[in-house]
């Protein structure tokens, strides 16, 4: 009979975590990150949390991570500790830890329930080649159709669905009059020069609706070329408010 494995004692502490991904590391993928972070917190010798099992892991919940090729400033996860630490000091270590690209943004005390569901809609920044008077016509073209079917190939195949419903705010900023990145990310993460830059609030929801299925909704409604490699970055993500249309922080209620 094969020996039972060693039941893990419980985690005494959980600690969420916002990170970001600027520059070149936008085209990390999840699985990249994953891999970067447990070894970032292997040199940084935090005391982790492991499963139950034949092949325990360390207790870390990733919640709503960006497509590859996305810069994002919002980016979440939750991690659970075998002793206590301090969230300060955590931030500092694990910052360090990771490569440049991949920066440690906030580090608070997790009150309990669920990250994912505080993640409901996000804020997306997207740049374009497509000039400022072309732009604003399709994305009017955009919000005026109730329904813009799109395509996508999943794990189970190509997928048909409708992206105009998770969209609850699109408008063209332009190139020369952009606020700016004030996230702290790289340059290289701005609207290519002389486009109009698309600002996009998506409501989460199954289908997930993504920012590239936005674009393609706008080449098929109003057959504008976006161009081939878009820039797009996350500006915010975390709870919705239906009656003011914004976007709250995720970790309001855990900060001191």
């Amino acid at each position: 009979m094969r020996e039972q494995p060693e039941q893990q004692a419980p985690p005494v502490q959980r600690l969420r975590i916002r990170y970001a991904k600027r520059g070149r590391l936008r085209f990390t993928s999840h699985r990249d990150f994953s891999r970067a972070f447990e070894r970032a917190i292997f040199r940084a010798r935090v005391p982790m949390a492991y499963s139950s099992g034949f092949n325990p892991h360390p207790r870390i919940s990733y919640a709503n991570a960006a497509p590859t090729g996305s810069a994002s400033e919002a980016e979440y996860l939750e991690i659970a500790l075998a002793q206590e630490v301090d969230a300060a000091a955590l931030h500092g270590v694990l910052d360090e830890a990771l490569p440049d690209g991949l920066d440690v943004v906030e580090v608070v005390e997790s009150p309990g329930g669920s990250l994912a569901d505080l993640l409901q809609a996000s804020r997306w920044r997207i740049g374009t080649q497509v000039p400022l008077d072309e732009a604003r016509e399709a994305v009017g073209a955009f919000l005026a159709t109730p329904s813009v079917l799109v395509e996508r190939m999943t794990k189970k195949g190509v997928r048909e669905f409708d992206c105009r419903a998770a969209v609850v705010h699109l408008a063209v900023v332009g190139a020369e009059d952009s606020p700016g990145d004030d996230s702290g990310g790289a340059a290289g993460d701005a609207a290519p020069a002389g486009g109009a830059e698309l600002d996009l609030l998506l409501r989460h929801g199954v289908p997930s609706v993504r920012p590239d299925d936005v674009l393609t909704g706008l080449r098929r409604v109003a057959s504008v070329e976006t161009g081939d490699a878009p820039r797009l970055t996350r500006l915010a993500q975390g709870p919705f408010d239906e009656e003011t249309a914004t976007i709250g922080d995720p970790l309001a209620t855990t900060r001191a």
